[in-house]
């Protein structure tokens, strides 16, 4: 864990502009090299990864060994730009899309309820699938896929972080909590018995703070070594005070610290932008077959947004913030999950599908420039109930909770 006084890590989740989650399919170290040196020279330090997971386990008993050099590739590239990466397993939900490997489907089975959509091998299939959390068969593939990666990585000076999932709950709920925390413990520690020096976390969201998913942020973050949270106030309406509440992402922060004992990374936040020029408004569209709005900010505003947040955070003691994401995706990739439905994924973007810089990214940049560094909370949220007790209703908990910190 980073300590007060340490840099504040500033960090991007990253798919390249040109092939979104194609990208392992149709590798370019170019490509990769282009996008990171816009990264490093933004001032930033951290890059979020993600292992599509068919393309990295095209079968339970295979590890595909280009993606496996490829990785190396990307690794050697970030130590060249003295860019860290945070490798992200089981990947798994993305972006509205759950991208399965056709080896866990089950094609006589129904897809899950909660899921949107189910993406494997390139194309939308309408089946259910193994619970990664519960099943054997899939649970000794996830421990051969680690037992491929790490080795390739461990020691590597552009190697920061690895990461146990994108929220995991959204590809499937473990059975129970217990369950859910012993799949953690039992991924993180295949890792420390091949790499005893790199950190190790777990992509977890709001949901996990305010439902019952089967992964309890005390539990999970009691077996990794650092505590780390994904949240947008535009998906928080009627808790969040508006879609660009400054203090939301940071609050969940603090809740999550409180919870976990440990200060929290902001691994995931951001937001969806208009066109340049366009102000702030919301859009409506039909998605996976249901209406859908989504809060759309203008490129002014969400530089304000962020303007904001970035020194919130080090108000809570956060650890840093990683950004959602780092471009804008090509027209070319519109047609394809998941910009064919999830038409707001397109714009996430600190940089435009051409590659020129939005204003919050210049936001960033100059926060950068101010070599921020960690420091003790002096802003916080103290639960009056035990972590345990606080999952018999967490909805109310963390409502009360963030309505203290937002008076105090």
């Amino acid at each position: 864990m980073f300590q007060p006084n340490d840099p504040f890590l500033l960090g991007v989740n990253y798919w390249p502009r040109r092939k979104a989650m194609y990208w392992w399919k149709h590798f370019d170290p170019a490509e990769v090299r282009e996008e990171f040196t816009i990264i490093r020279d933004l001032g930033l330090t951290i890059v979020r990864i993600f292992l599509l997971w068919e393309d990295f386990q095209p079968t339970p008993d295979t590890i595909n060994p280009q993606a496996l050099d490829d990785l190396v590739t990307v690794a050697d590239i970030a130590a060249e730009l003295d860019l860290k990466l945070n490798v992200t397993f089981f990947t798994g939900h993305m972006s509205g899309p759950n991208w399965i490997p056709s080896w866990m489907l089950l094609p006589d089975e129904p897809m899950p309820a909660h899921v949107k959509q189910v993406v494997s091998d390139e194309k939308i299939v309408n089946c259910g699938y193994r619970n990664p959390f519960s099943d054997p068969t899939v649970m000794d593939a996830e421990e051969r896929l680690l037992r491929a990666v790490v080795p390739r990585l461990v020691g590597h000076s552009g190697l920061g972080l690895w990461n146990l999932g994108n929220e995991p709950d959204l590809v499937a709920h473990p059975p129970t909590a217990e369950a859910g925390r012993a799949w953690v413990r039992r991924m993180a520690g295949v890792i420390r018995e091949l790499d005893k020096a790199t950190l190790i976390t777990c992509g977890m969201h709001t949901p996990s703070l305010i439902m019952e998913i089967g992964f309890h942020v005390n539990d999970v973050f009691s077996e990794v070594d650092l505590a780390v949270m994904h949240g947008y106030p535009m998906y928080a309406e009627g808790w969040a005070t508006g879609p660009l509440d400054p203090h939301f992402v940071p609050g969940l922060c603090a809740l999550t610290s409180a919870l976990s004992g440990k200060p929290t990374l902001a691994e995931e936040f951001g937001g969806c932008t208009e066109a340049p020029g366009n102000p702030s408004k919301v859009w409506e569209w039909t998605a996976y077959g249901e209406p859908r709005t989504q809060f759309m900010a203008s490129e002014e505003d969400f530089a304000a947004y962020i303007a904001q947040v970035l020194p919130n955070l080090v108000e809570v003691g956060s650890q840093g913030a990683v950004l959602w994401c780092f471009a804008d995706y090509v027209e070319e990739l519109w047609d394809k999950p998941p910009c064919k439905e999830s038409i707001h994924e397109r714009f996430f973007g600190l940089v435009r599908p051409d590659g020129s810089l939005k204003p919050h990214a210049e936001v960033l940049k100059q926060f950068a420039a101010t070599n921020p560094v960690i420091k003790t909370a002096t802003r916080k949220i103290s639960l009056d109930v035990p972590a345990d007790e606080y999952y018999e209703d967490p909805i109310r908990h963390a409502w009360k909770a963030y309505q203290e910190f937002l008076n105090h």
